[in-house]
C-alpha cells in the first residue's frame, strides 16, 4: 500500500513538474513577444502623431507666409494679386478679340461683290474684334482712294495694337518688383540677424538662423511670385504677337480686296 502510495505521489510530482516546464516556455514566448510588440506599437503611435502634425499645403505656405514676416511678404502678395488681376483681364480681353479672319475676309469679299462698300461695312459692324474694326476703317474710305484707305488701315492698326497692350507694361513691372522686394527682405534679414549677434555679443547659432530663415523666405516668395507672372505674360504677348500677325495679314488682303473692286468698276 505504501509502495502504491509511494508511486502516485512520484507520478503527481513528476506530472506537476511538467506542466511547469511546459507553462515556462510559454511565458517567456508571450514576454518575448510582448517585447517585440512594444517598439512597434511605439513606433506606430509616434508614426501617427507625426502624421498628425503634418501641415497642408496650405496650412505650410500661411505658416512660411507669417514666418517671413508681414511687411515685404505682404507687399509681394500684393504684386501677385495686382499682377494676377491684371493678367487675367488681358487674358480674358484677347480672348474676345479673336476671331476668324478667314471666314470674316470670305464674308467681306462677298459682301463686297454682291452688294458693294456698304454690304461689307456692314458685315464688319456686326463682327467683333480689331481686325473687322481695321476693314471697316478702310471700307469707310474705299470711296476716295486706295491710298486714303491703306492709311486709314494702318493708322486704325496701331490704334488696335494699343488697345491690345494695354496694361501689359504693370504686368512686367510686378515681374522685376517681385524679386527685388523679396532681396530687399534678404537684406534687411541679414542686417537683424547681424544686429542680434552685436547685441548679445556671441555668435550663437540661433540668432544667426532666425534671420537668415527670414531672408531666405521673403526671396523666395519673390521669385515665386515673378514666375508665375512671368508665365501669364508670355501667354499674353504670344498671344498680342497672333493677333497683331492676323490684323498685318488680313490689312494686306483687304487693300487687295479694293483694288480689284475699284477694278471691275
Amino acid at each position: 500500500m505504501k509502495r502504491l502510495f509511494s508511486i502516485l505521489a512520484i507520478a503527481a510530482v513528476m506530472a506537476f513538474g511538467n506542466v511547469q516546464a511546459a507553462t515556462a516556455p510559454a511565458q517567456v514566448l508571450s514576454t518575448n513577444v510582448q517585447l517585440l510588440i512594444a517598439p512597434i506599437t511605439t513606433t506606430a503611435v509616434q508614426e501617427a502623431d507625426d502624421a498628425s502634425e503634418d501641415l497642408t499645403f496650405h496650412q505650410e505656405l500661411k505658416k512660411r507666409f507669417i514666418e517671413g514676416g508681414p511687411g515685404f511678404m505682404g507687399i509681394v502678395l500684393l504684386c501677385l494679386i495686382l499682377g494676377l488681376a491684371i493678367a487675367i483681364e488681358r487674358i480674358i480681353f484677347l480672348n474676345l478679340s479673336t476671331t476668324n479672319t478667314k471666314k470674316l475676309q470670305q464674308n467681306v469679299e462677298d459682301a463686297l461683290n454682291s452688294g458693294g462698300i456698304e454690304a461689307a461695312k456692314e458685315v464688319c459692324r456686326n463682327t467683333k474684334g480689331p481686325v473687322a474694326s481695321i476693314y471697316y476703317q478702310g471700307l469707310d474710305r474705299a470711296d476716295e482712294s486706295i491710298d486714303a484707305a491703306e492709311k486709314a488701315v494702318v493708322a486704325y492698326g496701331g490704334v488696335q495694337m494699343g488697345q491690345l497692350e494695354k496694361n501689359v507694361s504693370w504686368v512686367s513691372l510686378f515681374i522685376a518688383l517681385a524679386p527685388m522686394l523679396g532681396f530687399m527682405g534678404t537684406v534687411i534679414g541679414m542686417i537683424e540677424a547681424f544686429d542680434k549677434i552685436e547685441a548679445a555679443g556671441d555668435m550663437q547659432p540661433s540668432l544667426v538662423a532666425g534671420g537668415i530663415k527670414v531672408a531666405l523666405l521673403t526671396t523666395v516668395f519673390g521669385l515665386i511670385v515673378a514666375i508665375i507672372l512671368q508665365i501669364f505674360y508670355n501667354y499674353i504677348v504670344a498671344k498680342i504677337d497672333r493677333i497683331v500677325n492676323d490684323m498685318e495679314d488680313a490689312s494686306i488682303t483687304l487693300i487687295d480686296m479694293l483694288v480689284a473692286y475699284k477694278n471691275r468698276k
